[in-house]
């Protein structure tokens, strides 16, 4: 079978996948300052697809909830500082 990348075509991103890019895609423009927001943006939907905050998709088990919510914050954390300011959570 031939695979879409063969053909020149891109592969069909998953929707986490997409939403990243997505998210990336609205904040892209050739600026280094907007480079960062851009990656930033996409860090933000890689949060959200990865560990989606408590508020929006609550979790019952403790030990996994607060693994999630860790590296949800670590992950922002690095969105804050290219944006230049601090983390909402």
């Amino acid at each position: 079978s031939v695979t879409p990348e063969a053909t020149g075509q891109p592969r069909q991103l998953s929707p986490a996948a997409q939403a990243v890019l997505d998210a990336f895609n609205r904040e892209a423009r050739p600026e280094p300052h907007h480079q960062r927001e851009a990656i930033a943006a996409a860090l933000e939907a890689l949060a959200d697809q990865v560990a989606p905050s408590d508020a929006a998709e609550p979790r019952n088990y403790l030990p996994v909830a607060l693994e999630c919510q860790r590296i949800r914050r670590e992950i922002l954390a690095i969105a804050a500082e290219l944006r230049g300011g601090q983390a909402d959570g």
